[in-house]
């Protein structure tokens, strides 16, 4: 077990002194003139308990808020290295936030643009966490969780060159067995570890690497610097490298007589906190489903439109797989969704509505080759209302069908199906602007949206923000998906940074195997918890979260709490398409 948790956000008595500085009251900045001091106003009363910040930080010339709970009036930002104050402002906006009880008002410090590194203060009794102004504040989060991925490798060691004190020996290297023919072994070596646990998913992983592939296809700018890994330096931007390992573990997961694909390749119950190479059970291949033979299309027409022009090759694979897998889809229209058999009781991911999956893989189908049988698929399906167009879950893919269509060639398009694609997206994004412009700590989640995997979600929907304003600019969707970035980063109910190895409060204790078992304190890094889950729904969950707590504040960073601290690729993934999109933003 990992030594001790990390502090909470530290109360410190500050001297005002050196706090003070020429600061005008309405906000504007005025660095100190020799010496000069003003002096908190004595008769001000306050009874802030936290001020959230993002911990990470804030870009130069982008909006900064900070959120107070509790009342005061005004709020200072002092440069840490000099203890010099270089902004002063009011609170106000105060409000009760549904999802959490608190009452919070709101610092608007956006006229600070000096690089540095900064605390934020009331009366010199209360203090934030430090978070930086840099040009880019989001680079290296953004490196780190794409280098997570690299971490959760199968099948090879990870040798100290590339993960430094995180390594370990090679794990998994007989995948697989059939569970149907159980002394029938498929080569599934490879891809990446699914969350924190063992298990390979062929449904959540199309989706970690349809966000990777979005996130370089839209700023690929964002990808320049190396992350050290195996293959970093061969003339392919890392994000490419690491989406080539899961690719090609996917590829494996086609049977080639029929095209379908397998679910999964797990053992048969979840292993204990153990490394990886000591997990020595028998791990079975189960069977062919809709939704994994429609992800894995939809991903493989995806990759071949990514990969062309870097590995022709490895692309015409992809998409020769891509249309195999349709030949099965197209065979079979009305499959039963998946269920684990009896004596399984790894990761189901059971959905048994696939027709978002079969729309997705239409799309990317018909983008990539421009047959006219996929459009005709999508043009007799794009208003089936058994599922939603503008959804980015692992379970919920349309989304992910409605971009491809509205960002290829518009002479490729149908009109009447654009508008009516565009209609949906757009008013989904509205409706999420709404949520958070009411919500107190400035995150798209109602009371009710605290379910597992929120963090998750939370990604999703600044993703689903960040393509509306590609398809519709408008600046509002570009600030809502900032502060979703800001929520995780710090700026929420608990001051908790919800990636491990960044911000005052860290994620400390993940449910994550190799993070428990590798005897370290501190977690493999680049890791995004699971966060708040109002279901509480696993035992350390229940037993430390009192029932009736806020649904913003159910969340515990215990190993134990599967339910709200395990990490998964498909919320990490989304994490970054939007940090690499705000580094992008800075770094034009």
């Amino acid at each position: 077990m990992r030594r001790g948790k990390c502090s909470a956000i530290v109360a410190a008595i500050i001297s005002i002194a050196l706090i003070m500085t020429a600061c005008d009251n309405n906000g504007e900045v005025k660095p100190s003139n020799e010496g000069e001091i003003n002096r908190v106003n004595p008769i001000e009363e306050s009874n802030v308990k936290m001020i959230a910040v993002n911990q990470v930080g804030y870009s130069i010339k982008d909006p900064k808020i900070a959120v107070f709970i509790g009342k005061a009036e005004s709020f200072y930002v002092i440069n840490k290295a000099t203890g010099e104050s270089m902004f002063t402002g009011k609170i106000g906006g105060y409000k009760t936030d549904v999802s959490s009880g608190d009452e919070v008002g709101y610092g608007d410090f956006s006229q600070l643009q000096q690089p540095g590194t900064y605390y934020i203060s009331v009366q010199g009794k209360f203090r934030s966490s430090d978070f930086i102004i840099a040009e880019r504040p989001y680079k290296d989060v953004k490196n780190a969780m794409l280098k997570a991925f690299y971490y959760q490798r199968c099948g090879i060691a990870l040798e100290e060159e590339y993960a430094g004190i995180w390594q370990h020996d090679i794990c998994h290297a007989d995948d697989g067995y059939l569970y149907d023919k159980q002394g029938v072994n498929v080569d599934t070596t490879g891809g990446w570890h699914d969350a924190g646990d063992y298990g390979k998913y062929v449904v959540p992983a199309a989706k970690a690497v349809a966000d990777l592939m979005w996130a370089y296809e839209i700023c690929p700018e964002s990808f320049s610097e190396q992350i050290n890994i195996p293959e970093s330096g061969n003339g392919v931007p890392d994000a490419l490298n690491e989406v080539r390992y899961e690719l090609e573990w996917m590829l494996k997961m086609q049977d080639t007589s029929t095209g379908g694909v397998y679910h999964k390749v797990a053992t048969l119950n979840f292993p204990g906190f153990i490394m990886p190479e000591a997990d020595k059970d028998k791990r079975y291949i189960n069977s062919i489903s809709a939704t994994a033979t429609a992800d894995f299309a939809a991903a493989m027409a995806m990759g071949h439109r990514v990969y062309k022009d870097i590995d022709e090759s490895f692309a015409d694979v992809m998409l020769e797989a891509s249309q195999k897998a349709w030949q099965w889809l197209d065979a079979n229209p009305d499959v039963p969704g998946f269920k684990n058999p009896q004596g399984v009781n790894s990761g189901e991911y059971g959905d048994s509505n696939d027709r978002d999956e079969r729309f997705w893989a239409a799309v990317e189908l018909y983008r990539s080759t421009g047959q006219q049988k996929y459009h005709d698929y999508i043009e007799a399906n794009y208003e089936d209302a058994s599922f939603s167009k503008t959804s980015f879950g692992w379970s919920a893919v349309g989304g992910y069908g409605t971009v491809s269509y509205l960002t290829m060639d518009k002479d490729k398009t149908n009109p009447n199906i654009y508008d009516y694609l565009t209609a949906q997206f757009m008013a989904e994004a509205n409706r999420l602007v709404g949520i958070w412009s009411n919500d107190g700590y400035k995150v798209a989640l109602g009371p009710n949206d605290y379910y597992w995997g929120s963090n998750g979600e939370v990604m999703n929907r600044a993703m689903c923000l960040i393509f509306a304003n590609n398809v519709e600019p408008n600046n509002k969707y570009i600030e809502a998906a900032r502060d979703q970035l800001s929520y995780i980063l710090g700026r929420n109910a608990l001051g908790q940074c919800y990636l491990t190895g960044f911000g005052a409060k860290p994620i400390m204790h993940p449910h994550h195997r190799p993070s428990e078992a590798d005897g370290i304190e501190q977690p493999v890094p680049g890791m995004l918890s699971g966060g708040p889950n109002s279901g509480r729904q696993d035992p350390t969950a229940e037993k430390e979260i009192p029932a009736g707590t806020p649904p913003a504040k159910c969340f515990v960073d215990n190993v134990g709490s599967y339910s709200t601290n395990e990490i998964a690729i498909y919320w990490n993934s989304p994490a970054v398409f939007v940090a690499a999109y705000f580094d992008r933003q800075v770094s034009n």
